[in-house]
């Protein structure tokens, strides 16, 4: 416990900026119409993307004897595979709803 808070303390500066990253982009994203959460959304999963290439990154980058690291890289590699292909369906479903029906 006392390495967490002597962490925290050597750290405020960041501990605060991510305060504030968290309250700052609620509010952004709380001001944004309905209709752009869609275009949103596919940038978003772009993100991911390049989230996901990070994790294979330093998935190779690990020993192949430490087998923890391993294990937690490819756990982040599986998370971000699930998160960009569901995001992307995600959004596929949302702009199915907006083309016209055929009859």
């Amino acid at each position: 416990m006392e390495a967490i808070l002597q962490f925290l303390h050597d750290n405020l500066l960041m501990v605060y900026l991510l305060i504030f990253s968290i309250l700052l982009g609620i509010e952004v994203i709380s001001k944004v119409p309905a209709v752009l959460h869609t275009p949103l959304m596919s940038g978003a999963n772009a993100i991911h993307g390049v989230v996901l290439v990070g994790a294979i990154i330093v998935l190779f980058q690990a020993r192949a004897d430490d087998y923890w690291s391993l294990s937690v890289g490819f756990v982040a590699v599986v998370f971000g595979t699930l998160n960009v292909v569901g995001g992307f369906a995600v959004t596929d479903r949302m702009l199915e709803m907006f083309k016209k029906k055929k009859k």
